[in-house]
């Protein structure tokens, strides 16, 4: 007896294999020992016996092979029929007469079509046929996948509000991912066989796919993803192209690794279900979330309207025409009160081979600004995206001024083209305040930005930019790293009382408090100390995890006391969490001791970043932002230009 089931030959023409079972007295005569097996010229015979390969017939010739157990015979085409049943297979015993010497192998005809479910694998803007590239080997369990799948980006609109649904127009088609059917054979398949385009059940939610529906309107219908398992494809006949369209309507996340696997099958009517006699793959991989750094160019900077930062606003008008961005006011009926932008909302981007487009991360802090992502940003070329938690209460900590990035790094040999994102967080073996689960795991997943996690709990707000930030510099470095620095403040305050200035007025015009008073305050010491204690924490982690030197690093000097909770809060404005715009820094005016007409911290810090060609503009903020535990970068929010950088070429 013979058994048979359809494989995969080549990359795209189905094969038949059967394999002999046995020999009984209704498949061959009575001492048969031998078959053979003869074919057209367009069908090509493989033939395993016990395990190795024997010569192939010669076309329309008959060949022997043993009638043991295990021998296998293996058909396949070179090239698509021109028509239904042009090619055939059949087998007989030597020196048998029909019917019987043909009926150990029944009569089999060629499959009519060629099938190759295509995209630009190799991301150079080609849907190439066949590429190797587009289903990829799974990697070893203990390697990071992303290198070895990175196969079609394409880029998120779906996660960005687009839901995918309806039709399409061919705008919306320049955003996604082109994928290719190719065909070649006859006019017409044979009765009852059909092409099936498929997704599964846990890709459904992460992928949409689009199909022209009219040609002469130019509308695309959506034939997979959410509710859209499968759809039947019109067999077109001869050779052929069908175009598709792939858009993503996940990001990656904590239950999804961004690969996406999209199938076409071709099915016998054997029986209920249809069997699939062939089927190709192809995976794309969802483009990831990309935070910008402050050493990137700037594009536009918002901030709220409110009542009391009217003259703030006016002032950052021309550090914004400075920098060569532009200003977006969000105005009351938007933030309905919220004025803390940086907060709310955090500038990104993804990036597909064919587009790139900013996206903006909206935290799950509901504090009355949540409507300003939707109605103000999202649109034809601005992505959206929001995490809420369902389970998990929300703290400061989930605020995006907890939501640092470096610049590039470079640590211990291994590149991080993009920089590596910094998250604030309590001391692992506390049961401190952390950032949402449900964010935390959502940055880790974008894979390309490899998250640090520092220690903020020890502050009040908690949020990382309160004692790190980044600004750009023309040296070899190309940036430097500032940190909060209370020792710094100190050294500084004594060397001015040695000068005789310690009498200096601090707060000058808001309240006086004399700089003698500082540094006689031992409580205010012993807090600053502590509060040292908890930078030199992080310093030692952001040296180890960003490849730093001391010299990569300046402190500025910043005071800070406990509150009643014990939590740290600026004792002056905190000139580290301030605004970066390209060589222009918007600074909080720290309003210290005022000698020879200017404030000695104002002072220290040009000295240590103006000859790094940084422009420094001090900006008054106690009323608007400093008063309610905040600074000018937590009221505004900066989107950047993307990286040159494309993310596909870097290994995590």
């Amino acid at each position: 007896r013979l058994s048979s089931g359809w494989c995969l030959g080549t990359p795209h023409w189905p094969c038949k294999s059967l394999k002999i079972r046995g020999v009984s007295g209704r498949a061959a005569p009575a001492g048969a020992v031998a078959f053979g097996v003869k074919h057209t010229e367009g069908v090509s015979v493989d033939v395993l016996f016990r395990g190795h390969a024997e010569p192939e017939a010669v076309s329309g010739t008959s060949t022997r092979w043993p009638l043991d157990e295990g021998t296998v015979l293996r058909f396949s085409m070179s090239q698509a029929s021109s028509e239904v049943n042009d090619n055939k297979v059949r087998s007989g015993i030597p020196g048998a007469g029909p019917p019987q010497g043909e009926n150990i192998l029944p009569q089999c005809s060629s499959v009519p079509t060629g099938i190759s479910l295509d995209v630009d694998a190799d991301r150079d803007g080609v849907v190439e046929k066949n590429s190797p590239n587009k289903v990829p080997q799974p990697p070893h369990p203990t390697e990071n996948p992303q290198a070895q799948w990175i196969l079609s980006s394409l880029s998120p609109r779906g996660a960005l509000g687009k839901l995918g649904l309806g039709t399409r127009g061919t705008r919306d088609l320049l955003d996604m991912a082109q994928m290719v059917l190719r065909t070649e054979g006859p006019q017409r398949l044979p009765r009852g066989y059909e092409i099936i385009l498929s997704v599964s059940v846990n890709d459904a939610d992460k992928v949409g796919v689009f199909h022209v529906q009219s040609k002469a309107f130019l509308r695309y219908v959506q034939v997979l993803g959410r509710r859209k398992l499968f759809h039947t494809v019109p067999y077109p006949g001869g050779a052929a192209e069908l175009h598709f369209f792939v858009e993503g309507l996940r990001f990656p996340d904590e239950t999804f690794s961004g690969l996406v696997s999209i199938h076409v099958s071709l099915l016998e009517p054997l029986g209920i279900p249809h069997s699939p006699i062939f089927i190709d793959t192809v995976v794309f991989r969802v483009a990831p979330w990309i935070m910008t750094p402050n050493t990137l160019a700037p594009v536009n900077l918002f901030v709220c309207s409110m009542k009391d930062n009217y003259l703030f606003t006016k002032e950052i008008q021309s550090l914004v025409a400075k920098a060569g961005c532009k200003l977006k006011i969000c105005f009351g009926y938007i933030n309905r009160g919220d004025r803390w932008m940086q907060n709310e909302i955090e500038f990104g981007y993804t990036h597909a081979p064919h587009k790139s487009f900013p996206v903006v991360l909206d935290s799950p802090r509901e504090r009355g600004m949540e409507q300003l992502p939707v109605k103000e940003l999202l649109g034809p070329d601005f992505g959206y995206v929001h995490k809420e938690p369902l389970f998990e209460a929300m703290a400061s900590l989930d605020s995006f001024g907890n939501v640092e990035v470096s610049p590039p790094v470079c640590v211990a040999g291994k590149e991080y083209p993009l920089g590596r994102i910094l998250i604030g967080s309590s001391f692992p073996a506390s049961a401190g305040r952390r950032m949402t689960r449900l964010v935390r795991d959502f940055l880790y997943a974008q894979c390309v930005q490899a998250p640090v996690e520092l220690y903020s709990d020890w502050l009040a707000v908690g949020n990382v930019n309160e004692f790190v930030t980044f600004v750009p510099t023309s040296d070899k470095k190309r940036f430097r790293m500032l940190l909060a620095s209370p020792a710094a403040c100190y050294r500084l305050f004594r060397e001015k009382q040695k000068e005789g200035q310690g009498e200096a007025i601090m707060f000058k015009g808001k309240g006086t408090a004399p700089s003698g008073t500082v540094l006689s305050n031992d409580t205010l010491a012993q807090q600053n100390q502590y509060v040292q204690r908890c930078i030199d924490w992080n310093r030692d982690i952001l040296k180890k995890e960003l490849g730093l030197l001391e010299e990569d690093i300046i402190d500025l000097p910043a005071l800070f006391k406990l509150d009643k909770q014990g939590k740290a809060v600026p004792y002056f404005p905190n000139t580290v969490t301030m605004m970066v715009l390209a060589r222009v820094l918007g600074i909080p005016k720290p309003f210290g001791p005022v000698a020879g007409g200017e404030c000695c911290l104002e002072r220290q810090i040009r000295t240590l970043l103006e000859p790094l060609g940084l422009c420094c503009r001090f900006l008054e903020d106690v009323a608007s932002y400093h008063g309610s535990l905040g600074e000018v970068r937590c009221g505004t929010s900066v989107q950047r230009r993307p990286f040159a950088f494309k993310w596909w070429h870097f290994t995590p």
